[in-house]
């Protein structure tokens, strides 16, 4: 693995060497009954702190998952200890989901309430703390990367644990959607969220009106990691939603990958969206989430994958039209319910927390300062006022990481140059 692809563990005097804290404090757990640390004693103990829109988290996923795999008969025990970042990520039925589609078939400790998160003085998505056979913290990794490190403390922790025949051999693994690498020697543009409580570089003329409904427009150019509202929006905290037909976002990026995190309003509803890139539709570049005209449906609150493109890429501008005459979708950071904007996350550090703090690439921290205000911007040219179908969507151009209903990260990844590209939902 390249340098450039790696963050290496940071190591805390202050957690290594520590006990185990409770984990009595879960609100609930899927797929095992509750589990403690005295019970865990004797077993090597890895805990992945994650929440399921987190872009950051999903690249790791599949390297903890076949660690939970490979090692579940040698005394390997994963739990991963899911701390929401958005409200509609403390609603368990979303979690299960997830997990199920995602595969994490390892017990989960359900922590709304933060009280895992805080015993650990976590401050980070993904978050790996290496626990030993007799209940202390050996090491921690946060943030993507440094795969082959991590798996190497597993296996010498169960060697001092007394299993035998651990190997040196390592897991390859295939991933593959939003769970694939980024790639981050062509990535220039850093998430961004929607809502008025974490965004950067919103563009729209006059600014946002906030938490009530207003007419926007998307300035034409937009700079690069600049986006804008164009149509009928409310700006929330956390997301912002769609209002009437024929709203769009407008975003320009330089990544090769674009998500969304984004749902529709009601559950049980779904609303067809478009994308388009530069305003033509993505064809090979389109995401698993979209067809390669760019149509796609919001069917729950997740993040979506919408653009992944396949070889040379630049700057582009995205275009998202989500045109319901009838139905509200809820974005967290987009309409319907827009939370976040994640071109193919340009920090690798944790995932942080709501407030500033500084990032470390790889990883996202919940004190979110310091992180590159994100690229959001492709400029508007000339934005359709053409009615679309009712519960449509139309993306437009390298927007790759939309949050719905959530509020996630638009991702994206951008090889050389830079392109133009409408969102608008």
């Amino acid at each position: 693995m390249k340098a450039n692809q790696l963050f290496l563990a940071a190591i805390h005097p202050s957690a290594v060497g520590a006990e185990l804290p409770s984990l009595g404090s879960a609100t609930e757990w899927l797929n095992s009954p509750p589990l403690t640390a005295a019970g865990l004693r004797g077993k090597v103990v890895l805990i992945d702190f994650w929440t399921y829109t987190c872009i950051n988290w999903l690249r790791s996923l599949p390297y903890v998952r076949a660690w939970a795999q490979k090692y579940q008969d040698q005394g390997l025990v994963v739990i991963g200890v899911h701390t929401p970042e958005f409200e509609f990520e403390k609603n368990v039925d979303n979690v299960r989901r997830a997990a199920r589609d995602m595969r994490v078939d390892y017990p989960i400790a359900i922590d709304n309430d933060y009280a895992i998160w805080r015993a650990f003085k976590n401050n980070y998505w993904p978050a790996l703390y290496f626990v030993d056979a007799q209940g202390h913290t050996r090491h921690h990794q946060f943030g993507e990367g440094d795969y082959e490190q991590s798996e190497m403390v597993i296996q010498q922790l169960l060697a001092e644990a007394g299993i035998g025949g651990i190997g040196h051999e390592l897991v390859s693994v295939d991933a593959r959607g939003a769970e694939a690498a980024a790639d981050w020697g062509n990535l220039k543009s850093p998430e961004n969220y929607v809502g008025y409580g974490r965004t950067d570089n919103f563009a729209s003329p006059g600014g946002a009106v906030l938490d009530k409904g207003s007419v926007y427009a998307a300035p034409a150019p937009l700079t690069l990691n600049h986006w804008a509202l164009s149509g009928g929006w409310t700006v929330a905290q956390q997301a912002t939603v769609l209002n009437e037909a024929n709203g769009r976002i407008v975003y320009r990026f330089h990544a090769r990958d674009l998500h969304l995190v984004m749902g529709p309003a009601a559950r049980g509803t779904s609303v067809r969206f478009r994308v388009l890139i530069d305003g033509q539709p993505p064809g090979a570049a389109h995401g698993v989430d979209i067809d390669d005209q760019g149509n796609g449906t919001v069917t729950e609150q997740r993040l979506y994958q919408l653009i992944r493109q396949p070889s040379v890429y630049g700057m582009r501008c995205g275009y998202f039209w989500p045109a319901t005459s009838v139905r509200r979708p809820s974005l967290p950071a987009l309409g319907y319910a827009g939370y976040a904007i994640c071109p193919s996350a340009r920090n690798r550090t944790p995932h942080p927390h709501p407030r500033r703090h500084r990032l470390v690439p790889g990883r996202k921290s919940r004190r979110r300062a310091g992180r590159d205000p994100p690229r959001l911007a492709a400029a508007v040219r000339s934005i359709r006022t053409g009615a679309l179908p009712d519960d449509e969507f139309v993306l437009a151009h390298d927007l790759v990481t939309l949050r719905g209903l959530a509020g996630d990260l638009l991702e994206q990844h951008v090889d050389r140059g830079y392109r133009d590209g409408v969102l608008a939902g």
